[in-house]
């Protein structure tokens, strides 16, 4: 074996941070020789070589300056803006008013750079937290975006949301790419379903923000909120989708394909059809 990409096992996607750290100590062992090692680098290099992969110049270090530059970040923010599609706007409870007298924000998606993100973030998997520099959470964006007598309190499980002007609850899946992502259904999960009932009991305007690389099952997710938006993976951009909420830009998202109203194969209609999206007036 020459080049290993990334070895994965069934609990644990990303192992290949394992896989190096243990080839590493192999080596410092003995048990496996430098020279092995120096030998595979050679022969692939060859390869490439023979295919022609270095006849170009190599990239120029200085342009990763520009990575997460202001200009960058800005078309990021463009683009999460104008690909937010509101499927359910009853009552117009969107745009928020930055005049509010309290928001609360729900969920622990809220203020999760790496559910944001999804998978082939940084690594193969993504992963939870601040997987980036330099980003902008949608609990930080909505602090930042909402009026300065307006206060907005975060609560990740929907506790103490009594006397809102209206709870903005943000769910969806974890990170994962390809197989790791494979799923026997596409159920919108019960304890997000449970998360947005809670809140409706709870007697305040529900927004929901949905969180995903694909259409999910929403069942009773949608009849029990008030507004719902497909907010896709915004990455690192929070602030397009607060810009979204608060009216700042209106959405004009469309959905790409149909968003099915069953898990199994069906003939009925799908529950939106390819090509729609709400916005305000």
């Amino acid at each position: 074996l020459d080049m290993a990409m990334i070895p994965n096992g069934p609990e644990n996607a990303n192992n290949y941070v394992q896989f190096i750290t243990l080839l590493k100590e192999l080596v410092a062992d003995g048990k496996v020789s430098q020279s092995r090692i120096d030998e595979a680098v050679r022969r692939i290099l060859r390869v490439k070589l023979q295919m022609g992969l270095f006849a170009s110049p190599a990239t120029d270090p200085k342009l990763t300056a520009a990575i997460g530059s202001v200009e960058h970040r800005q078309v990021a923010r463009e683009c999460v803006q104008r690909s937010l599609v509101l499927l359910k706007n009853t009552n117009h409870t969107l745009p928020l008013l930055k005049t509010a007298k309290r928001i609360v924000v729900v969920g622990k998606a809220a203020d999760d750079l790496g559910i944001q993100c999804g998978g082939w973030t940084i690594s193969w998997q993504g992963s939870l937290g601040t997987v980036t520099h330099g980003g902008t959470t949608i609990l930080q964006a909505i602090r930042k975006t909402a009026g300065p007598e307006t206060k907005i309190t975060y609560s990740p499980d929907g506790a103490n949301v009594q006397g809102a002007d209206v709870a903005v609850v943000v769910v969806g899946e974890m990170p994962y790419a390809e197989m790791k992502g494979d799923r026997k259904d596409l159920h919108l999960s019960k304890q997000d379903a449970s998360l947005i009932e809670k809140l409706k009991k709870a007697g305040v305007p529900v927004v929901t923000l949905l969180l995903s690389g694909r259409p999910l099952i929403l069942d009773s997710a949608l009849g029990t909120s008030d507004a719902f938006v497909a907010a896709w993976l915004p990455g690192s951009e929070g602030q397009g989708v607060a810009d979204v909420l608060f009216g700042d830009f209106k959405p004009t998202g469309k959905l790409p394909r149909n968003w099915p109203r069953e898990n199994q194969y069906s003939n009925q209609s799908p529950l939106f059809p390819r090509g729609f999206g709400l916005t305000y007036p």
